[in-house]
């Protein structure tokens, strides 16, 4: 496992080597807004399976989608509600995360064996991991730490082998701060169902109906 301090060198070479690992189907930690995470091309079922398995996820669980820009969701998710495009507008990149329904056909695994009929959906507000998003296409992201344990913003919690990762890009301890605010627009009624970094009252100012829980 490589070891990739992202403040020194050049973010190209680093953009370039975490692509490679990627596309050749292995999982990397790299820094989101306020923790590391494990990450994987979503469209390789192994390197998903893989990552999940590291983490210590159940049968069943899903791994996040984040996509490079706004242009890129109507190539993964469908019926998309001029709500969630607001949404988009305003808050991606950033700690925004939206349930929606993926496009029929699309060959990946996530987790679920695609029975969940949903896909959560943001784009990262990291430099570096958006760089890799516009060469690598979406991305399947999870939490770096074991299931259960708190999010880890210090590189020196990662705990893996070396074995289990192709290489880990480090920006240091990583500044406190919310998790993403999580909305599901799958039903009639957009609803937040987790609250985080985005206020309540941020987003009733742009869906005044949207239910909270």
């Amino acid at each position: 496992m490589a070891r990739h301090e992202l403040s020194q060198g050049d973010l190209s070479e680093h953009v370039a080597t975490a692509v490679t690992a990627l596309k050749d189907g292995y999982v990397i930690v790299a820094p989101m807004e306020h923790s590391y995470a494990l990450i994987a091309d979503a469209f390789l079922h192994d390197a998903v399976r893989a990552m999940h398995v590291l983490r210590g996820d159940a049968l069943g669980v899903a791994a996040q989608v984040a996509i490079a820009n706004r242009d890129s969701i109507d190539g993964i998710a469908r019926n998309i509600s001029a709500e969630a495009r607001l949404l988009m507008q305003n808050f991606w990149p950033g700690l925004l995360s939206l349930n929606l329904k993926p496009q029929a056909g699309l060959n990946w695994d996530l987790g679920d064996g695609n029975s969940l009929d949903q896909i959560s959906v943001r784009i990262p507000n990291s430099e570096f991991i958006l760089e890799v998003l516009k060469k690598s296409g979406p991305l399947a992201i999870a939490s770096a730490a074991l299931v259960g344990n708190l999010p880890i913003s210090d590189p020196a919690d990662i705990s893996y082998l070396d074995s289990d990762l192709a290489a880990v890009f480090v920006a240091g301890v990583l500044p406190k701060g919310g998790a993403s605010t999580v909305i599901d627009l799958t039903g009639i009624r957009a609803r937040i169902v987790r609250d985080g970094a985005i206020s309540l009252s941020e987003i009733t100012a742009l869906v005044p109906d949207i239910s909270h829980r």
